[in-house]
């Protein structure tokens, strides 16, 4: 086990933060608070996100962040959670591709170039929730799924560790103690399935 604790940095966007929920109850704290109770010791996780970030928007945050407090190069573990807001301003794959692609190299600089260090996490599917009530869920599911396409494959060539939390949110339908009171966002109980699955493999690496 680790003498020194394990340092956490979650990018992204609103599912980071963890819109309409605690701070203490989104998926990077409840993941410390976990693993700090399996004696896992862990620092706060470092946070850089923002409601509405697309990846081009996540790209200049961290390189402020970076240039306000050095982020470093030391990190035991670094998640990446990005994508959602490409697809609602309906911009395109392709750029979405090439940004994710420079975002997923800045993730693995930070994480002093361990690819076994990096989590790549799935994007939510917004298209099952009351907020799309007058959109067309087909088409945002299917658009949801060619981003999460693009996630997949380039976690898959890099042999990093995917995260398919998409399924889960699509329960929301069916489960609103799934949603947060914006009837938007993953509730806490959500954020746990989620914490739960990088516990299980932050006790692998």
């Amino acid at each position: 086990m680790k003498n020194t604790p394990i340092h956490f940095l979650a990018l992204g966007d609103s599912y980071t933060i963890g819109e309409s929920v605690p701070v203490e109850l989104n998926f990077p704290n409840q993941l410390f608070r976990m693993a700090n109770e399996e004696g896992i010791r862990m620092e706060k996780p470092r946070i850089i996100a923002k409601t509405g970030w697309t990846t081009d928007e996540l790209i200049k945050g961290i390189e402020e962040a970076n240039e306000a407090e050095p982020i470093g190069k030391d990190h035991d573990l670094v998640s990446l959670l990005i994508g959602v807001n490409n697809q609602y301003q309906g911009k395109l794959v392709e750029e979405f591709k090439k940004e994710f692609s420079a975002l997923l190299e800045m993730a693995l600089d930070f994480a002093g170039g361990r690819f076994k260090n990096l989590m790549i996490i799935s994007i939510p599917d917004w298209g099952v929730t009351p907020f799309a009530a007058d959109r067309d869920r087909n088409q945002i599911s299917r658009e949801i799924d060619a981003f999460n396409k693009v996630v997949e494959t380039i976690a898959k060539s890099r042999n990093i560790h995917y995260i398919y939390v998409t399924k889960w949110t699509r329960e929301a339908d069916t489960k609103p103690g799934l949603l947060a009171e914006d009837c938007l966002h993953p509730s806490a109980i959500e954020y746990e399935r989620w914490s739960l699955q990088m516990l299980s493999y932050l006790k692998k690496i």
